[in-house]
């Protein structure tokens, strides 16, 4: 059977049909042809005819926009941003692990899917794509309307671009570990086609040398496969998986014959917008560490100083010392910076750190304080925790508790946790 023949016996599905029309609605669609050249848009795909007729012009594939528009023929080359953004009525977030090696390609995605159940996020969608990768997504009805008072549909592509970015913050230690655990350096460049020096830095296996997770494709009018979509060079279909399906998945499962439509991709019917505190963990990770570095504040690493005792720390490190209910991820780079600074040993501050999470109520997940002190472990400099006029930390979770050490003449004087210590020994 030639190649015409089995595009268009495919399409001829009613499945396929409903499914791929069901995934555009609201989407730019664009087809592919067998050659990898894209057709004309704006286009959509209304009808099951809009389908077949794409199919006897040549195309194999059909790729939709991450974005959702009111009107997507309305779209046209060299609309300003004002004009995209009044035709914009959400964006779906998809994350695109690309490796050549099927392998490390599951692992990846299985770490970014365990990130995802993290942040308290259950109904994400992950899908074959036909070639050697997948994507997993989320829908925009996952994420609130409104972000610091701007509506969430018109932070694109600023806003998933830093998500991502926060994710591969998030797994990159752990995508590291299992990466060497799979194999060496030298033979992990040969799975992905590179140079051990492509793949390897002065800190050692880069795991995003090895897979690429590109946020800044994330532009205007991205386009991604849709799901039931074939692969316009393998023929493969871009199908939709569960997570249970992820270790013992094979390409064969994709091939046209083999595939039935029972998934649904990017599920728009959501009662909960679960992915807000995702939002809010990238967001506050990109401004602390990505937008504005130049106000992460540092100092110089001191010489090796007496550790000071727990029965000279600051009352409010002493509190959070004891457990929250809020503001724990705060407190983790308050924690571990002061201690730093309080000549504590690492060995001790990691001990520390995990005995004050399991006081937590409830603690946080194992997985984002062994992130969080891998990170600062690789810090050359020491950090300093915030000040405490910084009304983001100590006040806004009730542990800014003032004693007469804080104080002087009734004004808090105490600019920063770590200048408590020293100033109640002079006292003492």
């Amino acid at each position: 059977m030639g190649l015409f023949s089995k595009v268009w016996e495919y399409y001829s599905r009613k499945d396929v049909q409903k499914a791929l029309i069901k995934a555009a609605k609201n989407r730019e669609v664009v087809g592919v042809f067998s050659n990898g050249n894209f057709g004309s848009r704006p286009n959509t795909l209304l009808y099951p005819a809009d389908i077949m007729e794409m199919v006897k012009q040549g195309v194999v594939s059909f790729h939709g926009s991450v974005e959702r528009w009111s009107n997507p023929m309305a779209l046209e080359a060299g609309l300003i941003k004002e004009e995209m953004d009044k035709l914009r009525i959400g964006w779906d977030l998809i994350i695109d692990p690309d490796c050549p090696d099927f392998e490390i390609s599951k692992l990846t995605t299985k770490l970014i899917v365990k990130a995802l159940e993290d942040h308290g996020i259950k109904y994400y969608s992950i899908k074959l794509t036909g070639g050697k990768s997948f994507h997993i997504g989320l829908p925009f009805e996952s994420f609130p309307e409104k972000v610091n008072f701007q509506e969430t549909r018109l932070l694109y592509p600023d806003l998933p671009r830093k998500i991502i970015e926060y994710l591969k913050y998030y797994v990159r230690e752990e995508l590291k570990e299992e990466l060497l655990r799979l194999d060496n350096p030298v033979a992990i460049a040969k799975r992905v086609g590179k140079s051990i020096e492509e793949i390897v830095d002065k800190d050692g296996l880069d795991p995003f040398k090895v897979v690429q997770i590109d946020s800044l494709v994330i532009s205007p009018r991205h386009l991604f496969r849709l799901p039931y979509s074939l692969h316009e060079k393998s023929l493969l279909v871009s199908l939709p998986i569960k997570k249970s399906q992820l270790d013992k998945i094979e390409k064969d499962a994709a091939r046209p014959e083999n595939v039935k439509v029972e998934l649904e991709f990017l599920k728009r019917d959501l009662k909960f917008k679960e992915a807000g505190s995702l939002l809010i963990e990238a967001l506050d990770w990109a401004e602390k560490f990505k937008i504005e570095p130049e106000k992460i504040k540092y100092v110089r690493k001191r010489r090796r100083i007496r550790e000071i005792p727990k029965s000279l720390f600051p009352p409010c490190i002493l509190k959070i010392l004891n457990g929250l209910p809020d503001g724990r991820k705060r407190s983790v780079f308050i924690l571990i910076n002061f201690l730093r600074n309080m000549g504590w040993d690492w060995e001790k501050i990691e001990k520390e750190i995990n005995e004050w999470n399991e006081r937590n109520k409830p603690p946080l997940p194992s997985r984002y304080i062994r992130t969080q002190l891998r990170w600062h472990a690789r810090q050359e400099r020491n950090l300093l925790p915030p000040n405490c006029d910084n009304k983001n930390f100590y006040v806004d979770f009730g542990v800014c508790l003032p004693d007469n050490i804080c104080k002087s003449n009734g004004l808090i004087t105490i600019k920063n946790p770590i200048n408590y210590p020293f100033r109640k020994m002079k006292k003492e």
